[in-house]
Formats: structure tokens, C-alpha cells, sequence
């Protein structure tokens, strides 16, 4: 009895482990973000993309690819979690788990964007098709399946899912035609702060997901040592 107490307190503390990634992965790319920002000479966060941190040539690549790695460690890690913590009765999660794996695995691709000014090759093609056309339709299928899966309980989760999906589909066209306008080397005061709404905001509703799982393994945990301790 004792050892199956013990191996159900294990399991338990894994999928802890693996929720806090989505929490610490949020985190680092915020981090990552700013520091990377203000070690960069003349950077402006309102009117350059976060993509142009990590570009060919960029005074902060060296640091930010190696922490990039980093990032989607730990995002696999909350996919992971994602899917053990749905088990074989809620779907919906499972599906979420399996879209925040390929999401890291997808940004991960070694298809960075050149600086501006620099010429355009078959990478910065790929850049923008990843982060344009790829990356957004998982981030806003997730939070649909998030708000499906949450419709009957938590309908607070359930409602701030559909609150992030409406401020991605406002704000992604614009951040589109601020990638544009960058390849054709033209100005974008203020466009890139559009782009921040878009990645942070999507970085928190993984944050909130991890807390909200992270908040039901904790309470099923307590349920589950309060009835060992009531059997005689």
C-alpha cells in the first residue's frame, strides 16, 4: 500500500515538473526578449520585429539561438505534460499537447531572417512562412481546443481562450504587413508592437494553461493522499 502511495506521489511530482516548463518557457522568451533587446545597440522594440534579434549577423544570435534550444526544451516538456496530465479522457488536452510539441519542433527550424539591408535568400522565405502561415493557425487552434475543453468548467479559461484568438486575428494582419514592409527595407514605427501583442500574448495563455493544470494536479494530488489516509 505504502509503495503505491509512493510511486502515485511520484508520478504526480513529474507532471508538476512538466507543467512549471510551460510556466519557465514563457518566462525565458519574455526574458529573452528584453535582455536580448537592450544589449543590442540602437534596438527599438517598438518599430523591430523580435525576429530581427535572432537575425544573420545579429550582435544577440550567439546568445539568443542557444537559449532559443532552451525554450522549445521546455515547451516539449509542457506538451508532454500537456498529454499525461489529459490521459484517455479529454481529448481536446491531448490534442494540445501534441500542437505545443510540433510548435517547438516547428521553431526550432533553422530558417532565421537576415538583418535589414542585407540580401534576401531562401531562409528568410522559410521565416516567413513558418511564423507567418504556421506557427499562428496552431497557436489559435490550441486555444480553441483550450476553450472547448474548459466550456463546462472554468468557463473563465474557456472565455479568455476566445478573448486571445479575437486579439490574434486583430493583430496578426498587421504584424504581416510589417514583415512585408520590412523585406522591402521600408520604415515601421509602432507596427512591432502589434507582432509583442501577437507572441506575448500567446506566451501568457500558455503560462495560464500551465497554472490552470498545474492548480487541478495539485487539488487531485490532495484528493488522492486524503483518501489513503481514510482507508484503514
Amino acid at each position: 500500500m505504502t509503495s503505491g502511495i509512493q510511486k502515485i506521489g511520484t508520478a504526480s511530482k513529474l507532471r508538476k515538473v512538466l507543467l512549471i516548463c510551460g510556466i519557465v518557457s514563457s518566462l525565458l522568451y519574455f526574458s529573452m526578449d528584453i535582455v536580448a533587446g537592450l544589449l543590442t545597440e540602437g534596438y527599438s522594440f517598438t518599430s523591430q520585429a523580435i525576429s530581427e534579434l535572432s537575425a544573420i549577423g545579429a550582435p544577440a544570435t550567439p546568445m539568443w539561438v542557444p537559449l532559443g534550444f532552451v525554450y522549445a526544451a521546455l515547451l516539449i516538456a509542457f506538451g508532454v505534460g500537456v498529454w499525461v496530465i489529459a490521459g484517455g479522457q479529454r481529448r481536446a488536452l491531448r490534442v494540445i499537447g501534441v500542437l505545443l510539441i510540433t510548435l517547438a519542433v516547428v521553431g526550432s527550424l533553422p530558417f532565421p531572417m537576415h538583418m535589414r539591408g542585407d540580401e534576401k535568400t531562401f531562409t528568410d522565405t522559410m521565416h516567413l512562412v513558418i511564423y507567418g502561415l504556421i506557427v499562428p493557425p496552431l497557436l489559435m487552434l490550441s486555444m480553441g481546443l483550450g476553450a472547448v475543453a474548459y466550456k463546462g468548467k472554468k468557463r473563465w479559461f474557456s472565455l479568455y481562450s476566445v478573448g486571445t484568438i479575437v486579439t490574434l486575428l486583430v493583430v496578426g494582419p498587421l504584424t504581416g504587413l510589417s514583415a512585408v514592409q520590412i523585406d522591402a527595407q521600408q520604415a515601421t514605427p509602432w507596427v512591432r508592437v502589434t507582432e509583442r501583442i501577437l507572441v506575448h500574448g500567446s506566451m501568457l495563455w500558455i503560462a495560464v494553461l500551465a497554472i490552470v493544470l498545474l492548480r487541478e494536479e495539485i487539488d487531485r494530488r490532495a484528493m488522492l493522499k486524503g483518501s489513503s489516509q481514510m482507508t484503514p
